[in-house]
């Protein structure tokens, strides 16, 4: 009798071996990917870099891993399957050419251990012969022996074989049919079973030295990262400290251009607008100096031939009564315009005395309702406002100025609020407030953002107005030098609330 030769490939897939059973091909599972958790970023830029490094070094072990696994698995495997299959074809043939068919059980056991001898230790070998069989280790389970397989064999007159996983440990299962000299099928089925365990425990060591070597891997990643990080994020932090000190007024502050990649790319161009913002802050600095500088030197120039108008407008309205209708008509109207002229010049000589840091506080401890009482009286507002002086509150204070504050402020309200005003005084472990409130129409959404500033005036269309737009920016200044503030808004029932706040301590001086 002679066995025929194995013309192609095994029979079995991984769809008919059960237990983990693998393909012709000996494609193995493939390995298990470690559980992904959601990341956190904390920290900067340089945290989000070491982490990136660290990830992509992982990845690209992991996966250079895996597939150096399956390649070595593979070629050991295929080794080691195409060396049983030469092994068993050679002994199925020796052994087969002294077997007589029919044969009984003992004939079968025989040719079982002829036929292992030649295939290594621990290999099974069983002989089938119609309901016959025989094995070359009785008590070994033959389970391993797939029906897949089984019906490969009875199907097929070739070899097949399978790979099974078996109790945790993998084995190569190989039967063939045997046939007489004449190519008939002699209903004589031989099937072997070998280990593989030997192989898989070598490329498992190969795994775990790659794995092993993953350690030392993260760890120079981290500390390439570390330095890699250093050097780009050195530019980095020099033009985030230069920006700090931009926004600080530093404006001469520049950075260093070092190469010529994005980031000194990024430097050069911070360097070219920091220059441009320099030059344009230096020329709008001189601009507003020089208008100060005009606004104080004209103010001052107008003081004394105002003086002098002020003298003859104060003669002429004395001895209105005594000229003709139209001319005392005319006096009384140069003594009114000379006078507003007075207060706007007096008012533009207040702002440069602000805006040259020459105003001075000449503070005493003042009780704040007898002051607020003293300027309503002083100005006959006593029937027009109503005071709510609250509790007694003595503060340090200049009083000259406190009287301009709380007059600009009432003032304000009597002229573009409607009555009745009311002056509310409060305070606090922090200091004190005095509320001006009025029953007008309120301030426009387009207005509240402008009430301070420097002659505004929220009727544009009006060419003449009694006030200079200067009222509420004194008040504000005035109270900013005794280290407090003034607050506009609109009532919920109506009407516009002005806001002093005064401390119990005024601002120092160098603060200011």
């Amino acid at each position: 009798m002679r066995t025929r030769r194995a013309g192609g490939t095994g029979a079995g897939g991984e769809d008919d071996a059960p237990g983990g059973l693998t393909g012709p091909a000996g494609t193995p599972p493939a390995p298990r990917r470690p559980r992904l958790r959601r990341l956190r970023w904390f920290g900067g830029l340089r945290t989000r870099r070491v982490v990136a490094v660290v990830l992509v070094a992982l990845v690209s072990g992991l996966t250079a891993t895996a597939f150096a696994y399956r390649e070595s698995r593979n070629a050991v495997l295929d080794r080691k399957q195409n060396a049983v299959l030469t092994d068993f074809r050679n002994r199925m043939e020796q052994a087969a050419a002294d077997f007589d068919i029919p044969a009984d059980g003992v004939a079968l056991s025989r040719l079982a251990d002829r036929i292992a001898d030649g295939l290594g230790d621990g290999a099974l070998v069983v002989t089938r012969y119609r309901s016959l069989t025989g094995a070359s280790d009785p008590s070994a389970d033959r389970t391993r022996i797939t029906p897949a397989l089984r019906e490969a064999v009875r199907t097929r007159d070739r070899i097949s074989f399978q790979r099974v996983d078996w109790r945790g440990s993998p084995y190569l299962v190989v039967g063939t049919p045997v046939t007489t000299d004449t190519a008939r099928p002699s209903g004589l089925d031989v099937f072997a079973v070998v280990s593989l365990r030997a192989e898989l425990e070598h490329t498992t060591g190969v795994l775990a030295a790659v794995r092993d070597a993953m350690v030392p891997v993260v760890l120079l990643a981290v500390v390439l990262a570390l330095l890699a990080a250093g050097t780009v994020l050195r530019p980095v932090r020099e033009l985030g400290r230069a920006t700090r000190r931009h926004a600080a007024g530093d404006l001469s502050s520049r950075v260093r251009v070092r190469g010529r990649d994005e980031l000194a790319d990024l430097a050069r161009d911070f360097n070219e607008t920091a220059n441009a913002l320099e030059a344009s802050v230096a020329e709008l600095r001189e601009q507003d100096a020089r208008a100060k500088r005009f606004v104080a030197d004209v103010s001052h120039e107008l003081r004394t031939p105002l003086a002098a108008m002020t003298m003859v407008a104060t003669v002429l309205d004395e001895d209105a009564g005594s000229l003709p209708p139209d001319s005392a008509r005319a006096a009384r109207t140069v003594t009114e315009e000379t006078a507003r002229l007075a207060r706007l010049v007096e008012d533009l000589m207040e702002m440069s005395r602000f805006d040259s840091g020459a105003a001075r506080l000449n503070v005493s401890d003042t009780d704040l309702a007898e002051a607020v009482r003293a300027t309503l009286s002083l100005r006959g507002w006593t029937d027009r406002v109503r005071l709510e002086p609250g509790p007694a509150v003595t503060l340090p204070v200049d009083r000259r100025r406190l009287d301009v504050i709380v007059a600009n402020l009432v003032g304000n309200a009597l002229r573009h609020g409607a009555e009745p005003v009311t002056v509310a005084l409060a305070a606090d472990a922090g200091g004190a407030t005095v509320e001006v409130a009025d029953r007008g129409p309120g301030l426009p959404p387009d207005v509240l953002p402008h009430v301070f500033d420097r002659f505004y005036k929220a009727d544009s269309a009006r060419t003449r107005s009694e006030g200079s737009g200067l009222g509420t920016a004194i008040a504000l200044e005035n109270a900013r030098l005794h280290g407090g503030t003034v607050v506009a808004a609109d009532r919920p029932d109506g009407g516009a609330l002005f806001t002093l706040r005064l401390p119990r301590r005024p601002a120092p001086e160098e603060t200011r």
